[in-house]
């Protein structure tokens, strides 16, 4: 996967994100690589979700749009 295909992602999985908490801000989701942990904090906080919780949302909404990408290929 390329940087292109991972950027592309994580905006669909800030969307998703998004839709299943509407409290939160783009300012919440603005993501930089290596600040995964600041991330899942930041949602935590905005949230009340568990760390596990927020973990499965992201990890759902990425695997989704995987599954999406793939089937597109054939």
């Amino acid at each position: 996967m390329n940087t292109l295909e991972i950027k592309g992602d994580w905006n669909v999985a800030k969307g998703k994100l998004k839709q299943k908490y509407a409290q939160l801000t783009d300012d919440d989701l603005r993501f930089a690589e290596g600040k995964q942990d600041e991330l899942v904090g930041r949602l935590q906080k905005r949230t009340g979700e568990t760390k596990e919780a927020i973990e499965k949302a992201i990890n759902d909404c990425y695997r989704d749009e995987r599954t999406v990408r793939k089937d597109n290929r054939g």
